[in-house]
């Protein structure tokens, strides 16, 4: 544990939801939040859950075997049907991409919630015994990364939205969807507002998207922040149940930022 008799409650958190960034500008570490920063520990820690994951699904597959498999296999073998599942009851399209796309959303977003699980004072603690000042364990906890995330899903759509329907579909989509007209004239009046409305549910997903798995993580990590911060006979009752619960939410979360993924992409690539 952090020594928090020497600090006060506000520093304690503080310190907790303090990211580790660099500064591209003049290369060194800082905890301010300016444009020109870069988020270490996000970085760091995503990528490292990215490379834990692609290692032991890798690994699974290339021990596969037909006869009775080992644990590893059976739970890779789990994970791999879920998603596919998922997408065949909701992709309404043609692609190759969707099945992989939704078991590495759904297991990347649950491993980096997970983190959130971890006691709060073990990685900056660690952090600290390497010379670094503030790190924060929780990728999804960091707007950029959500952001990061929820646009690459933008972008995706909008990708697959122009591949399927082609460039003139796809405008005229924009411009005669949801109203259309029973002629030229009217259709013409109506495109205006019809853009608009597009445009803002397209610009509202990714935002949508991204807000709701910040939040959720964001909250939970406060939580645990303020529970560590009571006398310690009373942290570990408290914390085991808030742990249990939000082990739900860390799941649904993933779940929820992997189906939404698959429903956009399907409404991307539905010809109607």
């Amino acid at each position: 544990m952090l020594d928090i008799h020497h600090i006060t409650s506000s520093e304690y958190i503080h310190h907790h939801l303090t990211n580790l960034t660099l500064n591209v500008k003049t290369w060194t570490f800082a905890a301010d939040k300016g444009f020109w920063v870069i988020h270490l520990d996000t970085l760091a820690i995503s990528f490292a859950l990215g490379m834990f994951f692609l290692y032991f699904f890798r690994r699974a597959a290339k021990k596969a075997q037909a006869g009775v498999p080992n644990g590893l296999q059976n739970f890779v073998e789990v994970m791999l049907e879920f998603a596919n599942q998922q997408v065949k009851e909701t992709f309404h399209g043609k692609s190759t991409l969707m099945g992989p796309l939704a078991l590495t959303i759904f297991v990347w977003v649950f491993l980096m919630n997970f983190m959130d699980i971890v006691p709060v004072d073990l990685v900056p603690r660690a952090a600290m015994l390497m010379g670094l000042p503030y790190t924060r364990a929780v990728p999804t906890t960091d707007l950029n990364l959500t952001f990061g995330l929820s646009f690459t899903v933008f972008f995706l759509v909008m990708f697959y939205s122009v591949k399927v329907k082609g460039f003139g579909g796809f405008g005229k989509e924009l411009l005669t969807v949801p109203f259309h007209g029973s002629g030229v004239v009217s259709n013409i009046l109506l495109a205006p507002l019809n853009l608009i409305f597009n445009l803002i549910e397209h610009i509202a997903r990714p935002i949508s998207l991204s807000l709701r798995l910040f939040g959720n993580l964001y909250a939970g990590e406060l939580i645990f922040i303020l529970i560590a911060l009571l006398p310690w006979y009373s942290q570990w009752p408290l914390g085991g149940v808030w742990a249990i619960f939000h082990l739900l939410i860390i799941t649904l979360q993933a779940f929820i930022f992997m189906m939404l993924t698959i429903v956009y992409l399907s409404l991307a690539c539905s010809e109607h």
